[in-house]
């Protein structure tokens, strides 16, 4: 069974990450937990975080041994996404997705068949809206049980399943 992510749920993630351009994608190696700054594909949010990168990168390597990873946002907000990485490497998904920041951070064209897209597909999100004092606004996405976890007075959390 499929559930979709409420429209509300994702109407207030799509609006705390929408002016955040580089968020910090988490990935699983030998050692431990790596993290790097990546930029974020601007396409609204539909429940997929989109990236360019290229396969020389230890991220990449990284994510066909362990599709499990984490992206943050910090901006106004602070937002942290759990979620499964995919390597797509469709080249219509490529040029609809390329612009000409993504040219010059890399220094090649959508067509190089050196650079790849990683698509994080959202299972969990934490978020924590900042004001006079943070208050938190969180959705944990269920992907298992559909039950949702017990919120606590600092944040509070909702699963989703997949």
């Amino acid at each position: 069974m499929t559930n979709m992510l409420k429209q509300e749920e994702m109407e207030t993630l799509r609006e705390l990450i929408k002016d955040v351009d580089t968020a910090m994608l988490t990935t699983v190696t030998e050692e431990g937990l790596v993290s790097r700054p990546m930029k974020t594909q601007e396409i609204e949010f539909d429940g997929d975080l989109w990236f360019f990168t290229k396969k020389e990168t230890n991220k990449y390597e990284e994510i066909l041994h362990d599709q499990d990873v984490n992206v943050t946002y910090a901006g106004k907000s602070y937002v942290s996404v759990r979620g499964r990485a995919e390597i797509v490497e469709d080249l219509n998904k490529k040029k609809e997705l390329w612009n000409n920041v993504n040219e010059k951070i890399m220094k090649t064209s959508y067509d190089d068949p050196n650079v790849i897209l990683i698509k994080v597909k959202a299972e969990a999100a934490e978020y924590w809206e900042t004001g006079n004092f943070t208050k938190k606004i969180a959705f944990l996405y269920k992907r298992m049980t559909g039950q949702s976890s017990k919120s606590t007075d600092i944040n509070e959390t909702v699963e989703l399943n997949k």
